[in-house]
């Protein structure tokens, strides 16, 4: 299994408000570039931890805007040049449809019993026009199916949920609403996923 260095972009204004981004190209704010340093220098830590040579591992990111920035301040951290990386649509966030751009109480009253119907199972119901958990947890199969070295990848909350699933790792159930840190390294591996801080 290849080691995987994943990182969520770092914040940006939609995200302090609550605001679904999907495929949305939100800029990181203030704070999400901070965070994207700070991802950076703990994997720099790892890799000296470990004795790895960061410029030895493939490099990939979500093509949204927030998720190459982050990817840039990663690797600026890492002394590598900002533009050695590849770029994967597989790593695209959720595609909320209709939704993105509106809040979890705007979503409820727009079309309640969607909104009810999609709380009690968010991995296989979609919003209108969006896609579904399990739509995700397919593109994040193939994805990992491809890798062919251990890789940093940059990407977004809900593909890593998907992710995690898609190895095994936690349950559709467990992962619908599982919180996804920014500023932070998630470490997949053999022995399961392990985040550092």
């Amino acid at each position: 299994m290849p080691t995987i260095y994943y990182i969520r972009h770092g914040e940006t204004d939609w995200n302090v408000e609550g605001r679904l981004q999907g495929g949305i190209d939100t800029p990181l704010n203030d704070l999400g570039r901070t965070q994207a340093a700070h991802a950076g220098a703990i994997l720099a830590d790892l890799f000296k931890r470990d004795g790895r040579v960061a410029s030895s591992l493939d490099f990939v990111a979500s093509p949204l805007q927030r998720a190459r920035h982050t990817m840039d301040l990663v690797r600026s951290e890492l002394g590598l040049l900002a533009d050695g990386y590849t770029l994967d649509d597989r790593l695209r966030e959720i595609g909320y449809g209709q939704w993105e751009g509106s809040t979890l109480a705007q979503m409820q009253a727009l079309d309640p019993e969607l909104f009810a119907i999609r709380q009690i199972d968010k991995w296989t119901v979609p919003p209108p026009g969006g896609e579904s958990y399990a739509a995700v947890q397919i593109r994040m199969r193939d994805w990992y199916a491809c890798l062919k070295a251990d890789t940093v990848a940059v990407a977004h909350g809900g593909t890593a949920r998907a992710l995690m699933v898609a190895l095994g790792i936690e349950t559709t159930s467990s992962a619908a609403d599982l919180f996804i840190e920014q500023g932070v390294v998630y470490v997949f591996s053999n022995c399961g996923v392990t985040k550092y801080s």
